[in-house]
């Protein structure tokens, strides 16, 4: 099983911001490559805002992301750093619905960065 970090630090998670974003109708999947030291893992942050409820309907919803991102722990690239910030409907998305969207959003986030890697291969061998 992969060991997975945690994100802690605000810097990190302006950091994930930049990089890139999948949307999906539970939660949004931000990834960002890093350069710290690959053997540890990938890292993972969660947030919820204040304007998506209460706080028991908050740390619900990271409860419910940190199981999903359990169950998905093979699939997330250990070079980089993922910050799911959850939504409203997380709350009462069937959980199998959840892990369907993150299934896509980790494939979107995987083939968009292979993708842009041929094309800038492309670009220099011109």
């Amino acid at each position: 099983m992969t060991t997975m970090r945690q994100l802690k630090k605000r810097a990190q998670f302006l950091k994930a911001a930049r990089g890139r974003k999948i949307v999906r109708r539970g939660f949004v999947l931000q990834a960002v490559a890093h350069n710290e030291d690959c053997d540890l893992g990938p890292a993972l942050g969660y947030t919820v805002t204040k304007r998506v409820g209460n706080a028991p309907q908050r740390n619900r919803i990271k409860r419910r992301l940190r199981a999903l991102s359990k169950e998905f722990a093979e699939k997330f690239d250990p070079n980089f750093n993922y910050v799911l910030i959850g939504r409203q409907e997380a709350l009462h998305e069937p959980f199998n619905e959840l892990k369907k969207n993150l299934a896509r959003a980790l494939e979107k986030i995987h083939v968009e960065r292979s993708a842009a890697s041929h094309a800038i291969d492309r670009k220099s061998k011109s």
